[in-house]
């Protein structure tokens, strides 16, 4: 009896040790966050593997980040100059008083180049910068054909980078009723965009000043802040973009690199700035543990 009771104790012993030696893997499960936003996605930007999702393919309104791909269609131009000059046009400022918009504050009759345009697109988030390079960019005999050939580009170039659930049908996220993409592709085109140097050297800038030339031939220096406030906030930030609005609610494309490794993402539909940000540095966290 005494041998067999010894067996026992020393099994139960293993048993018991085996159970102990299982609970730190067990304890050690990274738990996915939860966020405000309705929809959500990242990646790592190296190996495009997904680290997280929620809702990642559901299209929603993604207000001023669609300006991501207002500067990625520019960038793309073949023989682009960034130190071209464009006149800025009244047509620029009436848009932004009628749709109540956000504004690089450009002045009509000044001259700005290309790369400033680009800066003014994407730290205050102005449309008044977007509807420039949409005019710049497009083709036509007309402003308004110009404009239409911008955002055919838009959409062409996201069926090229096989964004299935994306379409645009503005420049700058102020949409007329089918300006759309998914936490999954915005993302994607995040990371595509990412490739260029000029965009990357934009999205990481938290802010700028910036001399103009006047219509009369003098200068004036235009200041811009970066609307993301993860820059300085979060450590590794290297961008992208803020976006909001009525239908689109709160919403932020991000990425950071930490030791070498660069996690991207999205957030749409959020509840506040706040909301947004909070949520993006949740999923950044996440995404540099997993």
């Amino acid at each position: 009896m005494r041998r067999t009771s010894a067996v026992l104790v020393t099994a139960g012993a293993v048993a018991a040790a085996g159970a102990f030696a299982a609970a730190p893997a067990q304890a050690a499960t990274l738990k996915a966050p939860t966020i405000v936003a309705k929809g959500g996605y990242v990646m790592n930007n190296g190996t495009g593997a997904s680290l997280y999702t929620k809702a990642a393919d559901t299209r929603r309104s993604t207000g001023s980040t669609t300006k991501i791909m207002t500067a990625r269609v520019v960038l793309a131009q073949k023989n682009l100059d960034l130190n071209a000059k464009v006149t800025v046009q009244k047509a620029y400022s009436d848009y932004i008083v009628s749709k109540t918009a956000s504004s690089a504050h450009l002045i009509v009759g000044d001259r700005i180049t290309v790369r400033q345009l680009l800066y003014g697109l994407m730290l205050p988030s102005g449309c008044d910068a977007a509807y420039a390079l949409a005019d710049k960019y497009g083709t036509g005999s007309t402003r308004a054909a110009r404009v239409k050939s911008f955002i055919g580009k838009m959409n062409s170039t996201a069926k090229s980078l096989g964004l299935k659930n994306t379409h645009f049908d503005s420049f700058d996220g102020i949409g007329n009723g089918s300006n759309y993409s998914t936490p999954r592709d915005l993302t994607k085109l995040a990371g595509n965009a990412m490739k260029y140097s000029t965009f990357r050297q934009v999205v990481a800038t938290r802010s700028t000043k910036q001399k103009v030339t006047t219509k009369s031939g003098g200068y004036r220096y235009m200041s811009w802040t970066n609307t993301n406030t993860l820059l300085g906030s979060y450590s590794g930030t290297i961008g992208v973009k803020t976006g909001s609005g009525p239908e689109a609610k709160y919403c932020l494309v991000f990425a950071a690199t930490r030791k070498g490794r660069t996690v991207i993402g999205t957030v749409l539909a959020s509840s506040s700035v706040a909301s947004r940000t909070a949520d993006a540095k949740k999923l950044m966290d996440y995404g540099f543990k997993k």
